[in-house]
């Protein structure tokens, strides 16, 4: 078992950037989830109220971002991150904290993207306050966290993948529609032979960067957008075929893994995998 793809997501909700190698901190890869965009008041926005988002494209140049669209309906822009400027009180599930304002330039653009009406306002904004993952962790008092849901890192596995697409192709034969992996938007994919084997992973070795994968993912209506056209599934596919075998009483629909690093380092496509600990 190897890593197969590694991604990094700069914005909260918009497209990913697959690389070949990332860099693991105590908060996630770097950059990953690093901003957001918020309401006027804070309150963070993603794809569940605007699938949109999944059409901005991001390309990381250095310390330097710029957002496009496939369809070229918005202009290209290029701006720098900064961590310096005017301070927002942002909300992100139950985290209340601060965050950098990014400018009026490119809350602009999201304006657009986003369609909103002109008395709506939205900003972008970087965090500068570390947040701390709520799950109590038997190695470490606190650990960090970006703008990602709740942890650092998701982890999710091939054979999983190939089972649910089985599970599409069974019930909608030709019309099944083909699920990337994409739709569950992973830091790290691992190429596996059983579906689900994940479930039963505790502590995992990827290269030579140990992982505590600390509870399955629940999903939600997010894994039903296309993730470059940012429309939805009118079928509530595969939202629907995972609940049909993956609901796990109150806790939701699970796939993938949230996972926390021991320490930090290089990971690369190709890292093997090695099960040190299982549940």
């Amino acid at each position: 078992m190897i890593v197969s793809e590694l991604y990094v997501y700069p914005i909260k909700s918009c497209q990913g950037i697959k690389l070949q190698q990332a860099e693991v901190t105590p908060k996630g890869f770097l950059w990953d989830r690093e901003l957001m965009v918020v309401t006027r008041r804070g309150k963070f926005l993603t794809q569940r109220q605007f699938p949109q988002l999944a059409k901005a494209q991001i390309t990381l140049d250095g310390d330097r971002i710029s957002l496009s669209t496939e369809d070229n309906s918005l202009e290209t822009l290029t701006f720098t991150p900064s961590l310096e400027g005017t301070e927002i009180a942002v909300e992100i599930w139950r985290d209340n904290t601060v965050a950098i304002d990014q400018g009026d330039e490119v809350a602009a653009w999201f304006h657009r993207l986003l369609e909103l009406d002109q008395d709506k306002e939205c900003r972008l904004v970087r965090q500068s306050v570390i947040r701390k993952v709520r799950h109590k962790l038997t190695f470490k008092e606190e650990n960090p966290v970006s703008f990602a849901d709740g942890y650092p890192f998701l982890l999710t596995a091939t054979a999983s993948l190939a089972e649910l697409n089985r599970r599409l192709v069974e019930t909608y034969e030709e019309a099944a529609p083909i699920i990337p992996v994409n739709h569950f938007r992973p830091n790290i994919v691992v190429e596996t032979e059983t579906a689900f084997e994940e479930d039963n992973w505790k502590v995992i070795r990827l290269g030579d960067i140990k992982f505590a994968v600390v509870k399955p993912c629940s999903r939600c209506i997010i894994t039903t957008i296309d993730q470059k056209k940012g429309t939805k599934n009118p079928l509530k596919e595969p939202l629907r075929t995972l609940g049909s075998f993956r609901q796990f009483g109150d806790q939701g629909v699970m796939f993938g893994e949230n996972m926390v690093p021991y320490r930090e380092g290089i990971l690369k496509v190709g890292d093997k995998l090695e099960i040190l600990e299982v549940r």
